[in-house]
């Protein structure tokens, strides 16, 4: 789905991310890749093929737009080095013409030498293009004259059926203040919104992006 945003054109799509034509930028947001590894380790029964779940799907999109920059805001590591991360580390070697921007969230706590060996270039508390500030946690957001994209919630929204079915979504908010951006990684809570007459969301259905 396509919207425009304080001016610009951004494409919303399907696999949770979002991306910006006129810079040439993907940006995805809670990748949590490692956490499946870190239940795992503490003996918690989760499948191993979360992670190379999340990677394909990542593969799709980047082959999909052809970015030059790949932007994960926020929460790009769940925790410490495991066979997840490990896993990533050789998978980024078939992207090595795109650049990859980390903006640190309240997981991202590797070493800045573990993040150098994979090529991924931190920023932090954000990283700024055209109208808008991308950081983990809007509100502390300083720049004011921009418009904040972050992550951090995991935003989901409840739909109610003719049959008073409830289902729950994924989704994409852009409110007054700040927008926030669904998490990635399939293996996330997601925490319930409810917008405002002057709010909007965007539902993340199996078939497509839907404005509710």
């Amino acid at each position: 789905m396509t919207i425009n945003s304080h001016g610009e054109e951004l494409i919303l799509d399907q696999e949770r991310a979002i991306y910006l034509p006129k810079n040439k930028l993907l940006a995805i947001s809670d990748l949590h890749l490692g956490k499946s590894a870190h239940f795992r380790q503490a003996g918690v029964p989760v499948p191993a093929t979360v992670a190379q779940q999340d990677l394909s799907r990542l593969d799709a999109i980047l082959q999909k737009y052809k970015p030059n920059t790949l932007l994960i805001n926020g929460d790009m590591f769940h925790h410490g080095l495991n066979t997840d991360i490990d896993e990533f580390h050789q998978w980024r070697r078939k992207y090595q013409q795109t650049n990859f921007l980390l903006v640190k969230g309240n997981h991202d706590r590797l070493a800045n030498a573990d993040y150098a060996s994979m090529d991924i270039e931190i920023h932090e508390p954000s990283f700024c293009v055209g109208p808008f500030c991308f950081i983990h946690d809007a509100p502390k957001c300083t720049e004011e004259e921009l418009y904040p994209i972050s992550g951090h919630i995991h935003p989901g929204v409840t739909i109610v059926g003719r049959a008073k079915q409830r289902l729950k979504f994924p989704c994409f908010y852009f409110g007054k203040d700040y927008a926030v951006m669904p998490a990635f990684s399939v293996f996330t809570g997601l925490y319930n919104i409810k917008p405002k007459k002057e709010e909007q969301a965007y539902a993340v259905t199996k078939e497509s992006v839907v404005k509710i």
